[in-house]
């Protein structure tokens, strides 16, 4: 039997496994990287349609990329500052929130963010100061806790949290109910969770307060799209002696003695290696690829009893016209000002009509990047359930699965269609007389690209206790874990710091802290230089499968 050796092998190529991977192979270590999929980049990875549209699968808008910025600063410790650049969405507003009665456009900062609130929602005044000192401060204090320089002990953390200490565990309708607000301030203040995937009875403070505060620091696009980020990680990972491979699917991850020694992959050939970082679905991970055997009885019993975030429908829309006169900004859109009454039905299984929608416009954040001139590109995306029994099928794709032609499913996937156009247009205006491109995702789509359960993209809701999240560290000696179910949070922000805080938890170093402060531990001369037909897709397929057939191009 064929077998490789290599210092250490990464199971899944999203943002989290390809920034572990990177710091490993720059600090010495032999890396190979295995991806299922075609491409590299997990929810970050682009699509092509028509040989003019490319669509964004995950990256609709980053946070926190200015001068000081989290994201820029672990991209940046792999020399990669000048070949990541980031374009700024509209300051005054990149979010902007659309109730039936009330608009608020979402500005950088936390005392602009009250400015518009308070004139938006002038009866909860007292409840939105209360509201925004508990989440600016908490925060302030969770960046700080992030960025420190060395561990805090439990009495150092409690003194300089004080917010966290007191809401670390507690749900954001908790905070809602202790801030007295009412049903239409909690559908505004809770309008982007469908950024986390978790309804007001379920995200805790810290969960919703990550997320806004992260977009509140600034919001951003990649220049170039998502692919731009794991095509610029795999290109560090090659360059330091690693190795990606892409249509490669691991079926095991082999244990012996308490201790991960390698993984076996579908067809019999193994790969062995002392460390093993998964990020894989974290359900997966544990009860099919390691084996519930493996692990505590406790811990096992948590993972089988664990649930997951909401999962989206999403329509890709081309447009052969331009968009009126916007702003950059993102819309959310909410046919009614009850929002948890929106996830309770959502959790029953109710769907038409649409009660809320997330709209990315991908053509005014890159103009002239995604669609031809004179056109348009965006996409509506919406929560919705994720059994593949809603679906009209029985099994999903992670499971062999052939769904696609399914009369069943085919169905449900028009009446999807139906009603978020109908949203959507309830929402800009009519648009369907301009259609070039319609196609809806599905969390079955989602499935069968990342392998996640339920097809969402922002893994656990639950585990445990309120709020609780695994660590990157497991109890089986040498496997590690990265992704959108660590304690980090989902999102690229909260997937790409799992993967640099894994690889410090292995090299001993708080490398968060480092790069932060200007660390590069790449000299960029060893990255390779970009031709001017330079892919990020076909560089994201790995060296060996880079000028195979089957590529889509625009043009």
């Amino acid at each position: 039997m064929q077998q490789d050796d290599w210092d250490a092998v990464v199971v899944g190529s999203g943002i989290g496994g390809l920034v572990c991977a990177g710091y490993l192979a720059v600090s010495g270590f032999r890396v190979l990287v295995l991806e299922q999929h075609d491409v590299a980049g997990g929810n970050t990875h682009v699509f092509r349609r028509r040989r003019a549209y490319e669509f964004d699968v995950g990256v609709h808008y980053l946070g926190d990329c200015g001068p000081d910025g989290v994201l820029p600063a672990i991209f940046g410790g792999l020399g990669l500052h000048e070949r990541i650049r980031y374009r700024e969405m509209d300051r005054d507003g990149f979010d902007r929130i659309v109730l039936p009665d009330v608009r608020v456009d979402v500005p950088t900062g936390w005392a602009r963010y009250r400015e518009r609130l308070l004139a938006a929602l002038p009866q909860d005044a007292a409840g939105i100061d209360t509201f925004t000192e508990i989440c600016g401060g908490a925060g302030a204090e969770l960046r700080a806790a992030l960025l420190a320089a060395e561990d805090w002990s439990l009495a150092e953390l409690t003194a300089r949290t004080p917010h966290l200490t007191r809401w670390g565990r507690r749900t954001l309708g908790e905070l809602f109910d202790h801030c007295g607000l009412s049903p239409r301030a909690r559908t505004v203040l809770a309008a982007q969770s469908p950024d986390y995937g978790l309804g007001p009875a379920v995200a805790t403070v810290p969960h919703h307060v990550a997320v806004i505060d992260h977009y509140l620091r600034g919001a951003y696009y990649p220049a170039g799209g998502g692919q731009q980020l794991a095509a610029a990680l795999v290109e560090v990972l090659e360059a330091h002696g690693g190795e990606l491979r892409t249509r490669t699917r691991v079926e095991r991850i082999l244990v012996a003695d308490g201790r991960a020694t390698g993984v076996g992959l579908v067809g019999g050939h193994q790969v062995r290696a002392p460390l093993v970082i998964s990020n894989a679905d974290y359900r997966r991970t544990v009860l099919e690829l390691v084996g519930a055997d493996h692990f505590p009885r406790r811990l096992a019993a948590k993972v089988r009893a664990s649930t997951m975030a909401y999962p989206f429908a999403t329509l890709y829309i081309g447009l052969d016209t331009e968009l009126p006169d916007r702003p950059n900004a993102n819309v959310w859109w909410y046919r009614d000002a009850d929002i948890e009454d929106a996830y309770e039905r959502l959790g029953r299984g109710e769907f038409a009509p649409v009660r809320s929608l997330f709209i990315s416009f991908a053509s005014l954040k890159d103009p002239g990047a995604t669609c031809p001139p004179g056109h348009s590109n965006l996409q509506v995306m919406t929560l919705c359930p994720a059994d593949s029994r809603w679906w009209g099928v029985e099994r999903g794709p992670a499971d062999g699965s052939r769904y696609r032609r399914v009369a069943s499913y085919q169905e449900r996937k028009r009446q999807v269609t139906e009603a978020m156009l109908q949203a959507a247009e309830a929402a800009l205006g009519p648009f369907r007389d301009h259609l070039t491109h319609l196609e809806l995702a599905t969390p079955l789509t989602q499935e069968r690209y990342t392998l996640s359960t339920g097809g969402t993209p922002y893994g656990l809701a639950t585990w445990g206790d309120a709020g609780g999240r695994p660590s990157t560290r497991t109890p089986v000696k040498g496997l590690h874990l990265v992704g959108a179910s660590t304690r980090y949070g989902s999102g690229v922000a909260g997937v790409a710091v799992s993967g640099i805080n894994c690889a410090g938890q292995i090299l001993g170093q708080r490398l968060l802290s480092q790069v932060h402060s200007g660390r590069v531990l790449v000299d960029p001369s060893r990255l390779p230089e970009r031709p001017e037909d330079w892919d990020p897709l076909a560089v994201s397929r790995g060296l060996a499968r880079r000028t195979a057939r089957g590529l889509a191009r625009i043009g």
